[in-house]
């Protein structure tokens, strides 16, 4: 039996994650998750890519809020569900551009002197529609301020395999999943179409390209060659490195830590086969 072991939700993109037992479902991926992003002076989306002590900024949900805190120095900010500005902005996640609302002037402040360069915090407001990668997904379909869909699914026993090569194992925040399941050989995940998890249906869409993300040590921020050097000798297809599968779904529901999740069908089309490489 495959069963959910583990969730995540990211609230700022490309800060710290959480870990959840129970998690609400709505039409753009887990509630919270990525819902508020960090963007530069030109409206553009921050990210560990170039700025890894994003990784020491830690997030807890409160009642009606965010507690942010930089664990460098052990300082945090309050950030309320609902912005204090009413300002509106386009903003751009790679190739898109979609609106945002800015939060506060006060929490602008704050992360630009953590961070040490601009920094503007923006939230997704629930009338802002941001289409998931159309190649991929169905229409209607549509993602909060993740990289392109509305969540990431990794199995327990890939990464266990991947850690069997590596000489210093790396735990799964490397990754940045919002479901973890155990049971199934390793990368089963790869092959999953329609799963089902607690009555709701989410559909694999496209193998995860990994970047230089992944080589940051979430704790420390120190960086190293692990783990693309190791997967780019097996997990490689054309120019991209792949671990975890994306999903998507657009149905409200909750999934929980224990729930089972059932393959309802799997995928044959050649850009989901690799290789087996032992």
């Amino acid at each position: 039996m495959l069963t959910v072991s583990q969730l995540f939700i990211y609230p700022i993109k490309s800060l710290g994650g959480i870990a959840l037992t129970t998690a609400q479902l709505t039409d753009r991926g887990l509630q919270h998750d990525r819902r508020w992003m960090l963007i530069d002076d030109n409206n553009r989306f921050l990210s560990q890519r170039e700025h890894a002590q994003m990784a020491l900024f830690k997030i807890e949900v409160l009642a009606d809020a965010l507690k942010v805190t930089y664990t460098t120095d052990g300082s945090s900010i309050s950030i309320p569900f609902l912005p204090l500005k009413n300002d509106l902005l386009d903003v751009t996640i790679w190739d898109d551009t979609c609106t945002g609302q800015l939060v506060s002037d006060i929490v602008d402040a704050w992360f630009t002197v953590k961070l040490g360069i601009p920094a503007r915090l923006v939230y997704m407001p629930d009338e802002t529609h941001r289409a998931a990668d159309p190649r991929y997904t169905t229409q209607g379909t549509i993602a909060s301020f993740a990289d392109a869909y509305p969540a990431l699914l990794i199995g327990q026993a890939s990464l266990d395999d991947l850690n069997n090569r590596l000489l210093e194992k790396l735990p799964m925040n490397r990754f940045r999943p919002n479901i973890v399941f155990t049971g199934g050989e390793p990368y089963s995940e790869d092959l999953m179409n329609h799963i089902t998890i607690n009555g709701v249906d989410m559909y694999g869409v496209k193998l995860c390209a990994r970047c230089v993300m992944t080589t940051i040590d979430q704790e420390t921020i120190a960086k190293g060659k692990e783990p693309l050097k190791t997967l780019a000798r097996y997990r490689r297809k054309g120019s991209k490195i792949l671990f975890g599968q994306n999903l998507a779904f657009n149905s409200n529901g909750i999934i929980s830590v224990g729930d089972e999740l059932q393959v309802l069908s799997i995928h044959t089309e050649e850009r989901f086969l690799l290789e087996a490489v032992v």
